[in-house]
């Protein structure tokens, strides 16, 4: 078993006004509106899901919202930690949530080497019982690993159901794993090298961005069309996914993005994410004004 093609989106985690609680009641419209249009599965409690500024407990609140909101879509369960021990008590605390909805628990690269990345990746497969998705995000855990090591690594992994490849340049990397492994590869970054991705063997699109829409209708093209189709489909949405996609304010973005959808509450963030400045703001709301089915 591996992933199916198509969009996994990334949910952001609505918080409270003051950004002291999770909005429990936005978190499931989040997901309502993800299944109405489409999306092939989800992912929880990755990056953009402020995943490492929640406490166990609000991790398990996401988890038990998600899943009550959704009768069908399947989960992917991000894993924020690095070390074994930490990675698999992560686990411990929202699998019960997720129960037999779980498609895979994504886990981040931990290692530079391919047989130390292997054996830790098989061990957590061994003590959670899970399938794997392997994380490769240098920019967020500091560790690269090239593509060929990554690729002996993942190949000696049985329990590996997809790789989420989010190591610049994307495309190359995508390319070179696509070749060289049997499981799916998804991009992310924001969806900002999609097309590209698609275009050289990804398999779909794992990513927060804040019109979803944008993402499926790209890579239903790619499928039904080729490149020119999904071209033509993109460029409508490349403005705001690269606008989106700041750093240090990308959450701060694709939030109020979410607020003006009327998906979320509020656009409050946990630091490091900062709030965008009001400049930023005027600018995403002609993004939006501009971005196909957004009203």
């Amino acid at each position: 078993m591996t992933l199916d093609p198509g969009v996994w989106g990334v949910l952001a985690t609505p918080l409270s006004a003051d950004g002291s609680a999770v909005d429990t009641e936005s978190l499931a419209r989040q997901v309502r509106h993800y299944e109405s249009i489409g999306a092939t599965g989800l992912t929880v409690l990755g990056v953009f899901g402020e995943a490492a500024r929640l406490s166990p407990a609000e991790r398990r609140t996401v988890a038990e919202t998600v899943v009550a909101a959704s009768s069908r879509l399947p989960l992917v369960v991000g894993i924020s930690s690095l070390e074994l021990d930490e990675v698999c008590a992560e686990a411990a605390n929202v699998l019960p949530a997720v129960g037999s909805r779980l498609a895979g628990l994504m886990v981040q690269v931990n290692s530079s080497d391919p047989g130390a990345l292997s054996n830790h990746l098989n061990a957590v497969a061994e003590r959670t019982e899970c399938p794997i998705v392997v994380q490769d995000y240098p920019v967020i855990t500091g560790i690269r690993i090239t593509t060929a090591e990554l690729i002996a690594a993942v190949r000696d992994v049985p329990s590996a159901v997809a790789v989420k490849s989010e190591s610049s340049p994307s495309p190359p990397a995508v390319a070179e794993l696509a070749a060289g492994l049997d499981v799916p590869i998804f991009g992310g970054l924001g969806g900002t090298c999609l097309l590209d991705e698609l275009a050289v063997g990804a398999a779909g699109a794992m990513t927060g961005f804040s019109v979803p829409e944008g993402l499926i209708a790209c890579v239903t093209a790619y499928r039904d069309g080729g490149f020119d189709a999904a071209r033509e489909v993109w460029r409508d949405y490349l403005p705001l996914v690269n606008f989106e996609f700041q750093a240090g304010i990308a959450l701060g973005l694709r939030k109020h993005s979410l607020v003006r959808r009327g998906l979320i509450a509020y656009d409050a963030v946990r630091a490091p994410a900062a709030v965008p400045p009001e400049s930023m703001l005027r600018l995403l709301a002609e993004h939006l004004r501009n971005t196909p089915g957004v009203s």
